[in-house]
Formats: structure tokens, C-alpha cells, sequence
């Protein structure tokens, strides 16, 4: 059996950080993994992303399982998904809890009365994740990554359906 290599890119490391954090604040909902000392934990969570701060930042519910897992273990990754066009982030850094309130209340948006009633809500607080490494799956769309693939399994070649890079934020 042929080792398998990760697709390469083109893109250099200053082209692939600006795409991490575009295509993370495109995406908006990622999957926020955390580990409890037995397993990962993933759940979805809209992500507030500012590069300009390099930070990416959650509201949460003051009683959230996932706020005890980072004062033991601080690590996590966040997954973005864009299935429909072949776009993947991950991002991993250390995450910290506070009950800032001035940035919780800069941060609320409409959509989050769904789950309180206003920024000022006691129960709130913030997660902020200080990325320290970023990953990316972009491709050129579902249809231009299908051919690919059908021509690659047809002429028995490797598909290039798009830029895989690993960088450090």
C-alpha cells in the first residue's frame, strides 16, 4: 500500500494565516473541542473572530461543563466546517474563562437572546482562545474538487483539490 502524503499548497505562510482567520470568520459556528481528562468534548459554538487582536471569542453559560475542563486543561481546538464548498479551519491556542463584562457586552449580538435575556445577564461569560497554530482544507468548490477526483481515480494520480497548509498563529 502506497504511503499517503498531505496535499500540499502554494500558499505561503503569511497567504495561509490570512485564510485561516478569513474563512474562521466567514464560517462563524465551529466545533469547540475541549478534553476532560477522559475524552475530547465537542460542541458548537459561534465564534467572535478579531486577528487584529489575535483572539476568537464565546459567550457561555456561567454553569458550562466545558468551563471546568479549561481550568484543568486550557488547550482547544476549534473546528470550522463549510461542507458545502470544501472549506475547513481548525485552530488550536489556550482558552481562558472570565466574566468580563465589558467585552461580553461589546461582543452580544441579537442572535444571542436566544439564550439570555440581554448582555447583562449574570450568567454569562466569556471564553477568549489565544490561537497559537492553524490548519486549512480549501478547495476550489464541490464541482471543480468532484472532477478532480474522478480524472485522478480514471489516470490513477493524486487529486489536487485544493491548498492544505499548517501554520503557526
Amino acid at each position: 500500500m502506497a504511503k499517503r502524503q498531505e496535499q500540499q499548497t502554494d500558499l505561503t505562510p503569511a497567504e495561509a494565516t490570512d485564510r485561516i482567520w478569513e474563512l474562521a470568520k466567514e464560517i462563524d459556528i465551529c466545533m469547540f473541542v475541549t478534553w476532560d481528562g477522559e475524552y475530547n468534548r465537542a460542541r458548537p459554538l459561534s465564534a467572535r473572530v478579531f486577528r487584529e487582536e489575535n483572539a476568537i471569542y464565546f459567550l457561555v453559560n456561567d454553569d458550562s461543563a466545558k468551563n471546568k475542563q479549561l481550568s484543568t486543561y486550557p488547550k482547544v481546538t476549534l473546528a470550522w466546517s463549510d461542507s458545502s464548498h470544501y472549506k475547513y479551519v481548525t485552530i488550536s491556542g489556550p482558552a481562558v474563562v472570565t466574566n468580563d463584562r465589558r467585552r461580553i457586552a461589546k461582543l452580544w449580538e441579537k442572535t444571542d437572546a436566544a439564550w439570555w435575556d440581554n448582555a447583562e445577564d449574570p450568567e454569562i461569560r466569556l471564553i477568549t482562545v489565544t490561537p497559537d497554530e492553524g490548519e486549512l482544507w480549501d478547495s476550489p468548490g464541490l464541482i471543480v474538487a468532484t472532477a478532480k477526483m474522478v480524472f485522478a481515480a480514471v489516470t490513477g494520480s493524486k487529486p489536487n483539490v485544493g491548498d492544505n497548509a499548517k501554520v503557526e498563529l
